[in-house]
């Protein structure tokens, strides 16, 4: 299976070199390409491609609003949903939240190696998390802090899920994939990917970093569980 990819940055020099990493690696392809938020809205729902890279700072309409309208867009609409990958230059807190407020699966910095850039495309491709260790240290941070302060009772989706469900959830906020998972519970990977799917459905989550930022939000793992 091929992963098809939007390429959204106002730089005509960073959006060649996506293209030359990404089309170097065998099963993935460059559909397209956008200079702005408004031109990636409509190249995403004319291509529908697979991951989205998506660039945070552009003239007119910014990356976040971009993946905001696209991630709506998407959900409207039946077929699997496109995973939009965030890069950016600014390792910054307020980029980063915005960003998966927005709906975006994953999140990158700009100067990290072309291999992490051709690893973020295949994992969100497959509707995997995609936040490098320091990036999810933060978002548990906010997460558990935000629970605190408020005092939140846990969301009453929760009791839908299944006992086996829940200790999916958990695996999935510490981070595992489902093969790791599989072997934690002793199941099958495609058993894994059955609970982790029903998960999202029950929770309406798009996807498994936002199952993250819920299971810490809701108590269904704390920061040690990392450990």
């Amino acid at each position: 299976m091929t992963v098809r990819v939007l390429l959204v940055d106002d730089h005509d020099l960073v959006r060649t070199g996506f293209r030359t990493i990404l089309e170097s690696e065998p099963g993935i392809e460059v559909v397209g390409e956008a200079r702005d938020g408004a031109e990636a809205v409509t190249q995403a729902t004319a291509l529908q491609p697979d991951v989205i890279c998506m660039d945070v700072q552009m003239p007119g309409m910014d990356g976040l609003e971009a993946t905001r309208r696209i991630v709506a867009a998407t959900d409207a609409r039946t077929g699997p949903p496109v995973g939009v990958l965030v890069l950016t230059t600014f390792d910054r807190d307020d980029y980063l939240f915005a960003a998966l407020d927005a709906g975006a699966s994953g999140f990158l910095l700009k100067n990290a190696s072309p291999e992490k850039l051709v690893e973020a495309v295949l994992v969100v491709a497959r509707g995997e998390a995609l936040l490098a260790p320091d990036v999810t240290r933060r978002v548990i941070e906010r997460a558990t802090e935000a629970r605190e302060a408020a005092s939140l009772t846990p969301d009453g989706r929760l009791a839908d899920l299944t006992e086996r469900e829940t200790e999916v959830l958990r695996l999935l906020a510490r981070g595992l994939s489902n093969a790791e998972i599989a072997r934690e519970l002793w199941l099958g990977e495609a058993t894994v990917k059955t609970h982790v799917s029903k998960v999202l459905l029950k929770l309406g989550l798009r996807d498994r970093v936002h199952a993250v930022v819920f299971a810490y939000e809701n108590g269904v793992a704390t920061p040690g569980d990392t450990d």
